[in-house]
């Protein structure tokens, strides 16, 4: 994982560390807990049922420990104590699944053992043999000799169980508590996001699609849930449990500690090589997931026209080639998970195990590596399969979640503005542009030397044909965009003094397609604000001439809204705007072709309801129906992002320019001046 995103990784982990390091803490505990299990087993096997080959003595009475067998009592070495005088010496071995009294001193516990002739025969490794006199006990004798171990066998299995159940509740509120908090971070990171998102600059999105946008705050943040919840545990966990191991391992048997190491730089080599693949197939994989997500949020807003011009074949090949894109590397992703999975883990640990039974059986291992030492062995070995499985597991979490980060971060890092929650008395709306230029790339300049003054309660319109520079005036005025060169002015103030959210709390604007939100009719006019009362809501519908239009809807203003307001018409949709722009009160109002969309009967209503909205206001009008701003106190003519003509109606007219063309054109009339 780069340093970076580590670093930052860990900085989101660092608000809630309190509850990850006690779910590490109970971690520990837990790992602490299970890895004395193979200690208890090892004792039971080694001393409680093995044992029983250990060398007896007689003793003269009938005591705790003690077995009687024929005319005598005997009692097994480890239960004797310091300065007791024992009796002859004899032996309890197996042979052939049955098991022999031998009554001689100094009889070997290993060599092949063969009953016959009166006595049991040891064969050692050197070829030697000998004959002990042996006599074959009953089931009856043999469970006896073994009944004094079994007060300790069951206290060593309710421990060991004992100990499974501790480990299981620690487990269990480790987990929970690390899920509990990979929640609240992705909590945070998702809010984070969001929040960023308010702060960009209205140019961001322009070149990137809302479903990409979308996929970063949903997909990719899950990814990275993912990471504290699984990858987090898993590692950690697999880090502490392979170190424990290990050293129980040396406390065990330091030869098979040895034998075992070798899984450790095979673990590292493993992640190592990995990573350099999933690195590059996660990018793309996250990468096309997030392309998909787009144009399917296309696909689904534009549905009418792909539909209307029968693109529906042509949308769905390059959907097809997209996602056959994104099928044929999760195919990748699939194989390069399928060659390094746990299978490859249990076939070194099948090798190791029958290296190691082998060494076992040939004897090389030594006398300390009773079948004790070695079922401890196994099944530490074992243990340490499972985080190493788990480790290998999780790395493709870990390559999924690096690369959702790395996308997550970028957004992050793009640059903001802070959203500022200062205040500003009203200002009266004066409005001057000097010698403003503007392009939204270097070197293509959409504004060229631009100057005009708008007083207080002055309409000035902007009529020019498209690409002209009519949008982009208001994009600087409500600061979408900031000047390159030259100078906006309010009320003599340069607006890059004010903050954007200054600036805009005393502006309004009405697009031609405006936006509504999934609320009601009264939420999208307050847009939840609380400065504006039900009563302000209602008043501005009513100025407007909507009040009644709408109260005639089943909800009446409490009508839900769906997203985009697609269940109301056009002309309802530019009320329920203007209306919004009303109860704000702006000092400036933007019409942004606020009527062009708008068919000839709706628009007496609207037009009624832009006179009650401009009164007392500077308003900007971008429009393309001529006859809606006769009455502007000034028209601006852009041609190429240059202002070609200024004036009133009445004063372009007679100039007989661009202006006048444009107006009998529409008007149609036969007088035309180039």
């Amino acid at each position: 994982m780069g340093n970076n995103i580590g670093k930052r990784l860990f900085h989101y982990a660092l608000f809630y560390k309190k509850p990850i390091i006690l779910a590490l803490v109970l971690l520990l505990l837990a790992v602490g807990v299970e890895l004395v299990g193979p200690f208890l087993a090892k004792r039971m096997i080694d001393t409680n049922i093995m044992g029983v080959e250990k060398p007896w003595y007689e003793t003269t009475k009938d005591e705790k420990y003690a077995v009687a067998y024929g005319d005598s009592w005997y009692k097994r070495e480890d239960h004797w104590k310091d300065g007791e005088t024992k009796g002859r010496e004899v032996r309890i071995l197996q042979a052939d699944r049955k098991y022999f009294f031998v009554d001689a001193p100094g009889v070997p516990a290993t060599g092949k053992r063969v009953f016959g002739n009166g006595g049991l025969t040891i064969k050692n490794e050197d070829g030697s043999s000998q004959l002990y006199p042996a006599v074959q006990m009953t089931k009856g004798e043999t469970y006896e000799f073994y009944k004094p171990e079994f007060r300790s066998i069951i206290l060593l299995a309710i421990s060991y169980v004992g100990l499974l159940l501790i480990g299981a509740v620690l487990s269990y509120w480790q987990r929970l508590l690390l899920q509990v908090s990979a929640n609240r971070i992705v909590r945070k990171m998702r809010n984070d996001v969001f929040r960023h998102i308010q702060r960009l600059p209205v140019q961001y999105f322009d070149t990137l699609p809302a479903g990409k946008v979308v996929a970063r705050v949903t997909n990719d943040t899950e990814a990275i849930r993912e990471l504290y919840v699984s990858v987090l545990a898993n590692f950690f966990s697999g880090m502490i449990y392979i170190a424990a191991i290990i050293g129980a391992l040396f406390l065990l048997d330091t030869n098979l500690a040895f034998i075992a190491m070798p899984f450790i730089p095979i673990l590292y080599v493993w992640i190592v090589v990995y990573r350099k693949y999933a690195a590059k197939y996660n990018h793309v994989i996250r990468t096309r997931l997030s392309d998909i997500n787009a144009m399917i949020n296309e696909s689904i807003q534009g549905m009418p026209i792909i539909q209307a011009f029968r693109k529906e074949k042509m949308t769905m090949g390059e959907f097809n080639e997209m996602n056959d894109d994104y099928y044929k590397y999760q195919n990748k992703m699939l194989t390069l998970n399928s060659l390094t999975s746990h299978n490859l883990v249990n076939v070194f640990r099948n090798v190791l195990f029958i290296t190691v039974i082998w060494m076992f059986a040939g004897d090389w291992l030594g006398a300390a590596v009773t079948v004790g030492v070695l079922y401890a062995f196994i099944d530490y070995m074992n243990r340490m399969m499972q985080p190493i499985v788990g480790i290998v597991n999780q790395l493709s979490n870990l390559e999924v979640a690096r690369v959702s980060a790395g996308r997550v971060f970028s957004l992050l890092d793009e640059p903001g503005i802070e959203v500022s929650d200062s205040k500003m008395e009203r200002y009266q709306g004066n409005v001057t542009f000097e010698d403003v230029t503007f392009g939204y790339k270097p070197g293509e300049d959409v504004l060229k030397n631009i100057t005009f003054r708008a007083r207080q309660g002055e309409t000035v319109a902007l009529v020019g044909h498209t690409g002209s520079g009519k949008s982009s005036i208001l994009n600087l005025l409500f600061r979408f965009y900031d000047v390159e060169r030259g100078k906006i002015l309010i009320d003599g103030i340069d607006v890059r003094e004010l903050t954007k959210q200054q600036l805009r709390q005393h502006m309004g604007i009405v697009l031609q397609d405006p936006f509504l939100f999934t609320g009601t009719i009264a939420s999208n006019v307050s847009l939840d604000d609380p400065t504006i009362s039900r009563e302000k809501v209602e008043q501005a519908l009513r100025d407007v001439g909507a009040y009644d239009m709408f109260m005639q809807l089943p909800g009446g203003l409490d009508e839900p809204v769906i997203e985009k307001g697609s269940t109301l018409s056009a002309g309802q949709r530019q009320l329920i705007s203007f209306a919004r722009a009303l109860a704000f009160d702006p000092a400036i109002l933007i019409l942004d072709e606020a009527t062009a969309s708008i068919d000839t009967e709706t628009e007496a209503i609207i037009q009624g309801a832009l006179d009650v909205l401009k009164r007392g206001r500077t308003t900007f009008v971008i429009a393309h129906r001529l006859s809606t701003i006769r009455a502007a106190d000034q028209i601006l003519v852009l041609d190429r992002g240059r202002i070609t003509e200024r004036g009133s109606h009445d004063e372009l007219m007679q100039q007989g320019g661009k202006y006048y063309a444009m107006y009998q054109l529409q008007q149609g009339g036969v007088e035309i001046v180039a």
